[in-house]
């Protein structure tokens, strides 16, 4: 019905009638169309930008619904450096098209409008970017791979998708020696310190409780005091042993947490605890409907919070690079700004009751056979980041710019087993330190095995990283319901109470078996007397 060119945002209203006999809901897709240079910036020619679900329409009634849509979202990542010194997103100058479509092939109504002069947000990022997206991948990620483009009519169509030669399924020697030093050989801390770090502050007694942070700003200069509280085993610990739970803290008083499976609803093997088994990603994702998913994630929010689990292992929202994906299921879409947005509407509904989500598998997850096996995924930086990264992006900003719970924004992030090229996406920092931010804090991790012990006590590197990480799990935990809605305080977790009937249990049977040798030798020493 209308279009304007706001500046930095386009406007447009879509009225929608149902013509058909029947009661029903249709979603409204927004798509759109850059202009494409010969050898330029690769562009899809079809891109979903926005969407939305209508109300229940009886026949012959209409619904108008209106879209503001920031024109970042039109700009695309030059890999390449086409344009760019480092790489970043440029939303270049011509003629978009925006267009209303059934789906991505059916055009209903269509406007353009037109970019005057490049607008280059490689310098300055774009107004949604908490920091500067640059290239991170292009050294190792690509492979030895030729990608479709676009230049002179898909030119290269026939060699993009030829069947791979033989050879092209055994690793190069280049390629296996690399990896061996980074993922098979022991790590060794001490490559990483820096000689100008000082020793944190460990074991002070400052008197300062976790419980009195909840809503305190992440930059409030009295976490510092309560950090010099801890001591290393207790950083240790909680980065260690990080598996279904974070750890109770003495000096802090810090509670412990528990954190759970539950793709589709709470499903904690680990404990014994079940909750509903809502539809699958895949099936929620064909609604179209965000209202419905984040009721969804409230739903299984409320039955998290019930149980007095906090930390959700999921949703998991890879894109399906394939039909053969072993978590097809478990992911939404193979349209990253759909798959965002649903993801987004899922998270938002579960952190609403107090829960922290571990969006997951960042990233580039689409095989379970053998994932733990060296299993190296390549893809070009650009689709890494306009379609595989972008589920995780929408639902990082999303959660940010709805202030989280107490502005904490209640979010974790799981990594993927596999590897970004020849980089292991679990210490990739190109991923975890510049794409995310600051690294990853917390190991799901059961047992303190021997590769996993941290003996360099003396390095102030490795001390103030522990001390960073715990920083950034007490933020995300003292934020949770476990302190804001929990009644339990420093009462048993059901996690506890199990070990607890374990351990019972054990003792239980170790008496029985011990009452029956003692009659059995009583009764025998008679015999024999």
């Amino acid at each position: 019905m209308d279009f304007s060119d706001n500046g930095d945002t386009v406007s447009l209203t879509v009225n929608v009638t149902n013509t058909g006999d029947v009661a029903g809901k249709d979603v409204v897709e927004v798509y759109f169309t850059p202009p494409y240079t010969n050898g330029g910036i690769e562009k899809a020619s079809v891109n979903l930008v926005q969407f939305a679900k209508t109300a229940q329409l009886e026949p012959g009634a209409s619904e108008t619904v209106s879209f503001t849509i920031d024109k970042e979202d039109f700009a695309s990542y030059d890999s390449g450096c086409i344009k760019t010194a480092d790489g970043g997103y440029v939303l270049e100058a011509g003629e978009y098209a925006l267009s209303i479509r059934a789906d991505s092939h059916t055009v209903l109504d269509s406007v353009t409008f037109t970019v005057e002069s490049d607008v280059d947000y490689s310098a300055n990022g774009r107004p949604s970017d908490s920091a500067v997206p640059t290239n991170q991948f292009q050294d190792y990620s690509a492979g030895n791979v030729t990608y479709l483009s676009r230049a002179d009519g898909f030119a290269n169509y026939a060699e993009a998708t030829a069947a791979p030669a033989e050879d092209a399924y055994s690793m190069d020697e280049d390629t296996l020696a690399r990896i061996t030093e980074k993922s098979v050989a022991y790590y060794d801390p001490t490559q990483y310190d820096d000689p100008n770090d000082e020793m944190p502050v460990t074991g002070a007694d400052n008197g300062l409780s976790l419980a009195d942070f909840t809503g305190k700003a992440y930059d409030d200069p009295q976490w510092e005091e309560l950090l010099d509280q801890l001591t290393f085993d207790e950083m240790f610990n909680l980065v260690n042993l990080g598996g279904f739970q974070t750890v109770a803290m003495k000096s802090v008083g810090k509670v412990q947490t528990m954190d759970s499976d539950g793709g589709t609803g709470l499903n904690d093997w680990y404990i014994g605890v079940y909750g509903t088994s809502f539809p699958t990603a895949v099936l929620i994702c064909q609604t179209w409907n965000t209202d419905l998913t984040y009721r969804t994630g409230e739903a299984l929010g409320a039955e998290f919070a019930d149980c007095e689990i906090w930390g959700w292992y999921g949703p998991g929202m890879n894109t399906h690079r394939n039909a053969f994906c072993g978590r097809n299921f478990e992911y939404y879409s193979e349209d990253g700004v759909l798959g965002g947005y649903m993801a987004s509407a899922m998270v938002n509904g579960g952190t609403s009751n107090g829960i922290y989500a571990y969006i997951k598998h960042f990233v580039l997850n689409d095989q379970e056979t053998n994932r733990c096996s060296f299993l190296l995924t390549y893809s070009d930086e650009q689709a890494i980041r306009e379609i595989y990264m972008k589920p995780f992006e929408l639902c990082v900003k999303e959660n940010r710019d709805m202030g989280g719970a107490a502005a904490g924004y209640l979010m974790a992030v799981m990594t993927s087993f596999n590897f970004i090229g020849d980089v292991y996406c679990g210490s990739n920092p190109a991923l975890l330190n510049d794409v995310l931010r600051g690294g990853g804090d917390l190991m799901l991790g059961f047992l303190q095995h021997e590769s996993n012990q941290l003996t360099d006590r003396d390095s102030a590197t490795l001390v103030k990283a522990l001390r960073q990480a715990a920083k950034n799990i007490f933020f995300t935990t003292v934020n949770s319901g476990a302190y804001t809605r929990s009644t339990a305080g420093t009462g048993l977790s059901p996690m506890v109470k199990t070990f607890i009937a374990i351990d019972a249990g054990i003792l239980a049977a170790v008496a029985v078996v011990e009452a029956i040798v003692i009659v059995r030798w009583r009764r025998k020493s008679k015999t024999t007397t």
